[in-house]
């Protein structure tokens, strides 16, 4: 964001997208309910489909495992599913221990006119597991969330790793 709106109107030559996966991540799905009834997964549904279906031949658009490939977005937005053409698959998932980042952050990458990105540097992810509030088991690496609580941590998790925007300048200039 560099504090001035932009739209996505007319013809552009390249899109990279990261659109927030607030309200579409299947990380957050005991929200879902709430975020379907007051609008706010049909807003990032909507803003999401601005990118896939932009008038532009090359796209990318990267975000985590969320609604926009699945039976839920399906079932409950049989509209916008005719209207823009969903569920669809990502056409590449990555991970940024792919690209120098000893990180594991499974991220799925919709491409149109690109090529799949090429692993770059394979590195050994380092792990670090939490057992969160619902008694579920899970890992993040050590490197990019060890040391963040709550808000803080969200923003880390959310963070493009640096390998990986690398390979995207590198690989599609």
């Amino acid at each position: 964001m560099d504090g001035t709106n932009h739209r996505i109107d007319g013809k552009w030559d390249m899109i990279l997208a990261f659109p927030p996966c607030t309200h579409l991540a299947v990380s957050g799905a005991r929200h879902f309910e709430k975020k379907y009834e007051d609008g706010r997964q049909l807003q990032g549904l909507w803003f999401f489909c601005q990118f896939f279906n932009a008038d532009c031949d090359k796209v990318c658009i990267e975000n985590p495992i969320n609604i926009i490939s699945g039976d839920y977005v399906t079932k409950k937005f049989r509209y916008h599913c005719l209207k823009y053409g969903l569920p669809v698959k990502p056409t590449q998932i990555i991970q940024p221990y792919y690209f120098g980042d000893p990180a594991r952050k499974k991220t799925q990458l919709w491409l149109k006119g690109l090529p799949k990105l090429k692993p770059t540097n394979m590195v050994e992810p380092e792990l670090v597991y939490y057992k969160l509030k619902s008694g579920r088991i899970t890992s993040f690496s050590e490197n990019y969330c060890k040391d963040f609580k709550g808000m803080e941590r969200g923003k880390a998790r959310s963070t493009t790793f640096q390998g990986v925007a690398d390979a995207m300048a590198e690989q599609w200039g």
